[in-house]
């Protein structure tokens, strides 16, 4: 049976968003979850809500502005999340790198960071002063990031103002920032990590 996702916005004191797997034999509805926000949080108004699928299409990652998040599809179990700090700019748009690999993750403020999909670590991060000379406004921002289809370390950020920037580590270092360690126990442990607190991170 193959298995459609569809995002639905629901409109009632706040802006609640509801993951729907569909059956695309009969177009059924087969199961259904509300996104989780962290508690004392108020999910912003109308924010864009996307999904993509892992690899082995049997995880997809979910991209709101106040969190990434990997779902099993069949039962549709949240197996990790990641919020950012409260003083920490929206996130703009997030993909997996062609080998579902890493997640790259752009922000509002023009920071990139980089986790490994397993597990929603950061790797690396990205300061906006790298990558945009000091004549740049302040306003321009990243809005999509396109993985390369055959070099999981390499990716696209498109900008705003209409410019395109191509990344990728450096050849002495060939990777971004250092892999997590392995964790021990069950998968379905939810991970929540802010930008900046894990000890694995390197700077750019």
């Amino acid at each position: 049976m193959q298995i459609a996702l569809v995002i639905i916005w629901i409109f009632i004191s706040l802006s609640i968003v509801q993951i729907c797997v569909w059956s695309t034999d009969g177009w059924e509805k087969q199961k259904n979850r509300f996104l989780q926000f962290p508690a004392g949080r108020t999910p912003p108004a109308q924010a864009d809500t996307r999904v993509q699928f892992h690899q082995d299409q049997f995880r997809f990652l979910v991209v709101h502005e106040t969190q990434l998040a990997i779902y099993e599809a069949s039962k549709l179990e949240c197996l990790k999340q990641w919020f950012p700090r409260d003083s920490a700019a929206p996130i703009s748009h997030a993909t997996f790198s062609c080998d579902s690999q890493l997640i790259i993750a752009s922000f509002l403020d023009a920071t990139i960071c980089v986790f490994s999909a397993s597990n929603l670590r950061l790797r690396c991060r990205i300061n906006p002063s790298a990558y945009l000379s000091a004549n740049v406004s302040s306003n321009v921002q990243p809005l999509v990031i396109a993985a390369h289809p055959h070099e999981p370390n390499q990716f696209a950020v498109g900008l705003s103002d209409g410019i395109v920037h191509v990344f990728e580590p450096l050849e002495s270092e060939g990777k971004w920032g250092v892999p997590p360690p392995i964790e021990n126990g069950s998968a379905s442990n939810m991970v929540a990590t802010s930008v900046g607190a894990s000890s694995d991170e390197v700077q750019r």
